[in-house]
């Protein structure tokens, strides 16, 4: 536990130490694609004319070096083959390092996959004086009773939603108020270890520095939901090529996380089989012509198949539009049958407003927003990410959602657990004994 914590601590300080030196880059690690973005710190918190600005509290930067590569290597999120992995990641760090025409020594990298899992914990002390400090918020944190989440598991977001001084609940920041008791409330997401090394080692052999890590599904809500969203209680589906993620926001804070290892690869390995055709053209024909509604038009709109087997018969085909949405339809409705289950064991009805939003590359079916309205039964609609100054308009689409969340959570992070000092007698005893050694190897 106190490895994992200080492990944290050190990467936040090699962040805030990046940020200082003016330039970091992030990294979205996906089964379909790995983008890279160069940020450039100016220091300052103006308002930016185009940008979303300080308004949203966001620390004045500007993207200078953007980059997309095919992903290679990764399945439903997790790193699968770590050589050609490691390819990837240095083929779209140096094309970004390339446009913004500076070195990067220091990454932030996003992953999905990996088996999220979300706790709710709660803490209770007495205060000692009767002004709240960060001392105290210190020791409350601490007293969080932790649960045993087993073997191979790591902590990756914890997070205080919500403190409460005696009687009054809802507070984001107790510091400097008067009471008595102080209770707070926090979200802990953990993952597989073992993906976790796996990308921090990954990291390592591309001679950078990993100065952070987050979830996907966690950083797409934050680029993809608006600030109302974030604050009355909403859903973001971040649907991925190997993974979909589903993350719910409440008071501006992430309450639970989880991930359906189904994605839009899925659906084009469907299109591959029940056409018979390379997965490449299947991929093709799904961006130009794939859907989930069918209407009367489609039965007669026909698609050219042209492969390269040979076989001149089965090269030239053609199919209707029909068949293919025949074929796309029930996998997409699996994956959002999928996230209707992970919502409904999260209590999602519960909330006061139950706002969904879909994002992510499998997002852009076309239909996709009326099936899901069917399928979750609640207000659904397609979210991109914010605007941020200097982003290209090739990355504004919601293919990019994770990309920008996490330059918003690389310049503005939320108080995590390892932010405060958390003094030594006070580490849970039992609790989180079996945290990572990667750090003392990696580092």
């Amino acid at each position: 536990m106190i490895e994992l914590y200080e492990s944290q601590r050190a990467m936040r300080n090699m962040r805030q130490a990046a940020m200082q030196r003016g330039v970091i880059a992030v990294l979205d690690v996906g089964t379909s694609k790995i983008a890279c973005l160069v940020l450039r710190f100016d220091g300052s918190d103006r308002l930016e004319a185009d940008g979303i600005g300080a308004l949203a509290g966001q620390a004045g930067f500007r993207v200078i070096g953007a980059a997309t590569t095919r992903s290679r290597g990764v399945r439903y999120g997790e790193i699968d083959t770590m050589q050609e992995t490691e390819r990837a990641i240095r083929t779209a760090i140096q094309a970004a390092q390339k446009m913004a025409n500076i070195r990067v020594d220091h990454v932030i990298a996003c992953f999905s996959g990996a088996g999220p899992r979300s706790y709710g914990l709660a803490g209770q002390v007495e205060l000692e004086g009767q002004v709240v400090t960060e001392q105290d918020v210190s020791r409350v944190l601490s007293a969080c009773d932790v649960p045993d989440y087993g073997p191979g598991r790591e902590v990756l977001h914890a997070q205080p939603v919500n403190f409460a001084l005696d009687h009054r609940s809802g507070l984001s920041d107790p510091r400097g108020q008067i009471g008595h008791e102080l209770s707070t409330d926090m979200h802990m997401l953990t993952v597989d270890a073992i993906a976790v090394q796996n990308l921090a080692h990954c990291v390592k052999r591309c001679d950078l520095e990993l100065a952070g890590l987050a979830s996907s599904a966690y950083v797409s809500g934050i680029s993809a939901l608006v600030e109302d969203e974030q604050e009355l209680g909403a859903a973001c589906i971040d649907l991925g090529g190997g993974s979909a993620g589903v993350s719910i926001f409440m008071k501006k804070h992430m309450i639970y996380a989880d991930s359906v290892r189904i994605g839009g690869d899925h659906v084009t390995s469907d299109i591959s089989m029940g056409l018979q055709i390379p997965a490449p053209t299947a991929e093709r024909i799904k961006t130009f012509y794939g859907g989930v509604v069918a209407t009367g038009m489609d039965d007669r709109e026909m698609i050219e198949i042209e492969a390269d087997t040979g076989d001149w018969h089965h090269d030239r085909r053609s199919v209707s539009r029909a068949e293919l949405i025949g074929i796309m339809r029930p996998r997409v409705e699996e994956i959002l049958e999928e996230v209707r289950a992970r919502l409904d064991a999260a209590g999602f009805e519960h909330l006061p407003s139950q706002q969904i939003v879909l994002t992510g590359g499998g997002s852009q079916i076309p239909g996709l927003d009326g099936l899901a309205s069917k399928i979750l039964g609640q207000q659904v609609r397609l979210g991109r990410p914010l605007r941020v100054h200097g982003l290209p308009q090739a990355a504004t689409g919601p293919g990019f959602a994770s990309a920008v969340g996490l330059c918003l959570f690389a310049a503005n992070p939320q108080d995590e657990w390892w932010d405060f000092e958390i003094p030594v007698d006070r580490y849970p005893a039992r609790s989180l004994k079996r945290a990572v050694k990667w750090f003392k190897d990696n580092w």
